[in-house]
């Protein structure tokens, strides 16, 4: 196959590192322009417990065809494949290899039109749902499917990440098919804004994540564990997931310490003429010097690479933070308010990196199991995760007081953190909710899964 001309900016072979910081300057964007971004996983589960299929008028296909009645329109990977996306405006509806449907919102200036866009996205479901028989659970695992009760979504690179991921990580095809999460992305104004905030959102993920844990069950049954997804994402691909040991150690990391730690994560593919080429025996890093069977290296390349890259927070036109299981609808929202209150808000988020500044990596990869498991009762460092938790939160909901986005009620961001107070008050997270009364050894019916889990 021959190799790609150079005769663009991004299809040129890269020359130097610079080149792959100046990404992310590019990015860059003045303050009042800075916008927030959600996206919301969940699973669709058949009223007798089955599990949503890709194909057939009982499976996303037939989700995806009900939706165009809204104006969506399908995307596909090649002009005669399967749809794997639907988009509207700035919306798209996209999947995750288990068949997991997610809303990928509009870039928007507050939570109150996020909130807005997801509700409506679930009212565009209902009709749908209801005629298939189907519900949507807002939780982080699946809790009932077992692997061989899921189909496989149709991707290319969903097939590559199948083959080779499990030899990275014995939690690979877990992470992929039955896991679910909440997600929020945040514009940066430089390199040291973009730098402070990626270094504070990894440190407060698990913290974050603890607070919010929402993954109790597995195939029906308790797990033993607040958030089975934490556990699988603790079981995943070391060298493209988890904190990013080198931004903890570096006093005042840049864009290139960023672009120096996606070098070495291996590849899954690069893309040629439209045409996708697996690559999954190299590093980036290899791939810039070596090439790949006469394939050299470019910026359009690295863009593509750093999708694949799954950390707990992570870096590319804009910063997304990944490490919050899926949640019910009057929670979900928490999340784009926790980060928002804390990013966006000068003195929120020196506040809070002052606050977290006694965890160092060390306390943290010691500690992070037993926040999975255990919650906010677990200790961290020389406190308890509650301790962090509720601190965290008043920063988050001063921060989001002195932004005063305001909605017709005239009420502010804080409303979206007002569910997370009892469960503060009692160190406890989504999941005691969830597993209340449920006797130790007990199976769950679909029903009452449903009855528990619902979005």
């Amino acid at each position: 196959m021959a190799a790609t001309n150079d005769s663009t900016p991004n299809d040129r072979p890269i020359r130097d590192l610079d080149e792959l910081s100046a990404l992310f300057s590019a990015a860059e964007k003045p303050v009042d322009q800075f916008r927030i971004g959600a996206e919301a996983e969940k699973f669709a589960i058949h009223t007798d417990g089955a599990a949503l299929p890709y194909e057939g008028e009982d499976g996303v296909v037939g989700i995806f065809d009900a939706l165009s009645d809204f104006g969506w329109e399908p995307e596909r990977e090649t002009p005669d494949g399967p749809v794997i996306s639907l988009r509207r405006g700035n919306a798209s509806v996209t999947l995750e290899p288990g068949s997991q449907l997610e809303l990928s919102g509009a870039a928007l200036p507050n939570i109150h039109e996020i909130d807005a866009e997801f509700q409506n996205h679930l009212r565009e479901l209902a009709p749908v749902s209801k005629r298939l028989g189907l519900h949507w659970l807002g939780v982080g695992f699946h809790p009932l499917a077992r692997q061989e009760d899921l189909t496989w979504v149709p991707k290319q690179r969903y097939a590559i990440m199948r083959e080779y991921l499990p030899q990275q990580g014995a939690a690979a095809h877990d992470m992929m098919r039955r896991t679910a999460t909440v997600q929020a992305n945040y514009d940066f104004s430089s390199e040291t804004d973009a730098m402070k905030k990626l270094a504070l959102s990894l440190k407060l993920s698990p913290i974050i994540h603890a607070m919010l844990a929402n993954s109790p069950f597995k195939e029906g049954k308790l797990a033993g564990s607040k958030s089975v997804r934490g556990e699988v994402w603790l079981n995943m691909d070391p060298t493209r997931s988890g904190l990013i040991p080198r931004i903890w150690q570096t006093e005042r990391p840049t864009y290139k310490d960023y672009v120096e730690w996606a070098l070495d994560s291996g590849m899954f593919l690069f893309k040629r003429d439209g045409k996708v080429i697996a690559n999954t025996g190299q590093t980036f890093r290899a791939f810039m010097k070596d090439g790949f069977e006469g394939h050299r290296a470019t910026t359009a390349d690295f863009k593509l690479h750093l999708q694949t890259l799954f950390p707990e927070a992570r870096l590319k036109n804009t910063l997304e933070v990944r490490s919050v299981d899926s949640l019910p609808s009057h929670l979900a929202m928490a999340v784009p308010a926790l980060f928002t209150g804390l990013l966006y808000d000068t003195r929120a988020l020196d506040q809070a990196t002052e606050l977290l500044a006694p965890l160092n990596l060390a306390v943290m990869n010691r500690d992070r199991l037993a926040l999975v498991r255990q919650g906010l009762t677990a200790p961290l460092g020389e406190k308890r995760g509650v301790d962090y938790a509720q601190a965290v939160y008043d920063l988050a909901s001063s921060g989001l007081s002195r932004r005063g986005r305001r909605n017709a009620q005239n009420e502010d961001e804080r409303r979206y953190l007002k569910p997370l107070e009892r469960l503060l008050g009692k160190a406890e997270s989504p999941a005691d909710d969830l597993t209340r009364d449920v006797a130790p050894g007990a199976t769950l019916s679909a029903t009452e899964i449903i009855a528990r889990c619902r979005i």
